[in-house]
């Protein structure tokens, strides 16, 4: 059965986050807050975690699993880029974005994209988020919390408790969430592509008109 934890969405309160980072590092998935919307939440190294992810999701192994980071400086060790695609990134971070990147070694393989060799980094806005990495002390390996069939994000922890009881181990509700998914942005190769729209604004990463 999960533990159904509320927060504040502004000022989390420290023991809740911590109960919740004491979780994730002794092998828990969690559900968490974010600014587009709910995610789940596991430790890089978390193989049963990860497959835990695989199969609620219903997901193979050419989806791109996204490291949610607390800053560009934490992201830049797992991810290869250049100045051009450095200002692009930083001029929409932190918001609903995930972007796919070139990965370094420091991303296990099972996370790697087989064929690309890619991983996303996402860099959220949310107060949640930020002291759930702020306590942790690294990315959290994570996927949008959409369901097999479900057409759109859930958007009510209590529901989303009810719904996953059996399959996760906690569930962070703060009230205040985000209701549509990232949107995706591939920047691995010469031109950006949309891979999914979502929350965050893809002007940037359009060509422009002729």
């Amino acid at each position: 059965m999960a533990r159904y934890v509320e927060v504040h969405p502004d000022n989390p309160q420290a023991r809740s986050i911590t109960q919740a980072v004491d979780l994730i590092r002794s092998g828990g998935l969690v559900v968490y807050p974010t600014d587009s919307c709910f995610a789940f939440g596991c430790q890089i190294g978390n193989q049963a975690g990860l497959q835990r992810i695989r199969a609620i999701r219903s997901l193979d192994d050419r989806h791109h699993f996204t490291l949610v980071c607390r800053d560009f400086a934490q992201a830049g060790q797992f991810v290869k880029v250049s100045n051009s695609v450095f200002r692009a990134v930083m001029a929409s971070v932190p918001g609903p974005f995930t972007f796919i990147l070139p990965a370094t070694g420091e991303v296990p393989k099972r996370l790697v994209h087989p064929k690309k060799k890619t991983v996303g980094v996402r860099i959220p806005d949310h107060p949640v988020v930020r002291a759930l990495l702020a306590e942790l002390g690294e990315p959290i390996l994570s996927s949008t919390l959409l369901l097999p069939g479900d057409d759109e994000v859930m958007t009510d922890g209590w529901e989303i408790k009810e719904r996953l009881d059996n399959q996760v181990d906690m569930v962070i509700d703060s009230g205040e969430c985000g209701i549509d998914v990232t949107t995706v942005v591939d920047l691995s190769q010469d031109e950006p592509e949309i891979v999914r729209l979502g929350a965050g604004d893809p002007a940037r990463f359009q060509p422009a008109p002729k």
